[in-house]
């Protein structure tokens, strides 16, 4: 399979794993190794200040919020626009960040950003075998859906995905969060 690193994937609305129900993630990285994605679309309860306090070595403003980047725990990243703050580069204009001296100055800048708690991962050949069993939908990635806040990013963004699939889908008005339990 050729690498979808910058792509997004839309969680189907068959997948019932707590940690994935109705996510978009963000593939970082999608290679022979595997995959590392960040879940764009579930930011916690606290802001990039609170969690600033405890990790950072200078005072930060941001109210942004920390998002909760998957279920695998590790070193806080961010995406964002700042092309010198980056280790890699995720889609045109759009960078990875993970290195501390990166992510100190980021949070001060005032440019889009999202930071995150733990990440996404797969193992050689797992997502590629999610997908074709149809947990997963994949989309370009574009960058205004990345550093987008609205609550109904997974819906909008499949809508897109489904278009012309089946259009009668598209009309329905409430998908639930856990479909198990229609």
């Amino acid at each position: 399979m050729e690498s979808l690193e910058g792509r997004i994937l839309l969680a189907s609305p068959q997948l019932v794993d707590p940690n994935f129900v109705r996510t978009v993630v963000l593939l970082v990285q999608h290679n022979n190794d595997g995959a590392l994605g960040l879940v764009i679309n579930r930011p916690t309860g606290k802001t990039v200040q609170e969690v600033w306090k405890q990790v950072g070595e200078s005072p930060c403003e941001s109210q942004r919020p920390i998002h909760l980047g998957g279920p695998v725990q590790g070193p806080l990243m961010a995406i964002h626009t700042a092309d010198g703050l980056a280790e890699m580069e995720i889609i045109e204009g759009v960078f990875f960040a993970a290195k501390k001296q990166n992510l100190d100055e980021l949070v001060r800048r005032d440019v889009p950003f999202k930071v995150f708690y733990g990440h996404s991962g797969w193992g050689p050949g797992q997502l590629e075998g999610e997908i074709e069993q149809g947990a997963w939908r994949v989309v370009p990635a574009k960058r205004e859906d990345i550093f987008d806040s609205d609550d109904d990013l997974w819906h909008r963004l499949m809508q897109r995905a489904m278009a012309g699939v089946l259009p009668e889908m598209l009309h329905i008005k409430h998908i639930p969060p856990d479909p198990s339990l229609n």
